[in-house]
């Protein structure tokens, strides 16, 4: 369905297996849709309704429209492009009824599709396969939700004589166990509607920037609250060794360069905390590379800004786990961001973005941000 507000255009669509309009009058019943989308993490959807009691029950329980396990699309339209912010499954329900008219509410929560890939719990073993192969399998198992895999090649081959790779978790679970172990991050994101990319990769920085996040520059300031963190304790090192099987000479391990290219601070924080590699002893020298890279990679980015965009104001949908610029924050912290997590918060007569952004130091990677 489509509703106008503040130029805004909100599709919200629902059904068991491919989302339909729902039924005449869900709209009017439609209080607030949260969508939030998590570089880290994984997406999510708020929406609110209020109830209406008819002969036996609320109106918008028995239509059934937004039951456990229904998959529901949730778009913004701004001009003529839509953007698909999340395809989701719907997996609890909250009914808080009133005495009062019109005062009884329904609150509908719910995943990304990926929530299909965390049901079963699983015990497999994958010889002689390496983990983008794996990864390529298990994503290409849930076709049904329109996933595309997107997976990046990893370096590690494992021998069976040497090691097997094992599942003992749900598939999600165990994509993201492999993701860490390589430095990479998986995650599922929509493409358009019916199409979701799923990614198994480093977290990526390449493409073009999305429109500029604007303060202190009168009618092109779309910022209303912007904050930044420096936390110097943030950045790790990581030291180990490991065993070279001929010699039984304990050898460093060799240092990797990180996977967030390309760099988008001038002056990059160093590492003042340092983290053992304590399972390295016995791994191969690719092995034990890859164990300490993904424990500097884990550790979070040390500048971090938070804030709000008035959406009307910004024209366009800030989408996470892709870079936008910021303009008027001061020499320092001017320049790109890669946006780790947005929320979209949409209610009649309002839409909100809050964001996180980081990277990796203070300054400026390049002379200026377009807007």
């Amino acid at each position: 369905m489509l509703s106008s507000f503040l130029g805004l255009r909100l599709v919200l669509w629902a059904g068991p297996t491919v989302p339909i309009p729902p039924p005449p009058g869900t709209l009017d019943a439609l209080q607030s849709v949260e969508v939030t989308n998590d570089g880290n993490g994984e997406d999510g959807f708020q929406i609110t309704f209020a109830l209406k009691k008819g002969l036996l029950d609320y109106e918008m329980l028995s239509a059934g429209t937004f039951d456990p396990f229904r998959r529901v699309w949730i778009g913004a339209v701004m001009g003529v492009v839509p953007e698909l912010l999340i395809d989701g499954i719907v997996t609890h329900h909250q009914i808080a009824p009133s005495g009062e008219p019109g005062q009884s509410t329904l609150t509908v929560t719910g995943r990304s599709v990926s929530v299909m890939m965390d049901l079963e719990e699983k015990n497999a073993k994958f010889e002689n396969q390496p983990d983008f192969l794996i990864a390529t399998r298990i994503i290409a198992e849930y076709a049904q939700y329109g996933l595309i895999p997107d997976v990046r090649p990893t370096t590690d081959i494992p021998i069976m004589l040497d090691r097997i790779p094992r599942q003992a978790e749900t598939d999600l679970g165990f994509l993201r166990r492999m993701a860490e172990r390589n430095g990479f991050v998986f995650y599922i994101e929509p493409v358009t509607f019916g199409v979701n990319r799923a990614y198994f990769g480093p977290p990526s920085r390449i493409g073009l920037p999305q429109p500029a996040l604007t303060m202190n520059m009168g009618h092109d300031t779309n910022l209303t609250s912007l904050r930044f963190n420096n936390d110097a304790m943030a950045p790790v090192g990581t030291r180990g060794s490991f065993v070279e099987p001929f010699t039984k000479m304990a050898i460093p391990i060799p240092a990797l360069p990180s996977l967030r290219i390309p760099p988008l601070s001038s002056s990059p924080a160093s590492a003042r905390r340092t983290a053992l590699v304590r399972d390295s002893a016995n791994r191969s020298p690719a092995q034990a590379a890859l164990a300490g890279l993904s424990r500097s990679e884990s550790a979070p980015d040390p500048v971090e800004g938070t804030g709000e965009v008035d959406a009307v104001r910004y024209g366009s949908v800030l989408r996470a786990r892709r870079l936008v610029g910021v303009r008027g924050a001061g020499v320092g912290y001017d320049g790109f961001y890669y946006v780790k997590r947005v929320t979209h918060r949409i209610e009649i007569g309002r839409y909100t973005q809050q964001f996180t952004l980081s990277r990796e130091g203070t300054g400026a990677s390049v002379p200026a941000v377009l807007p």
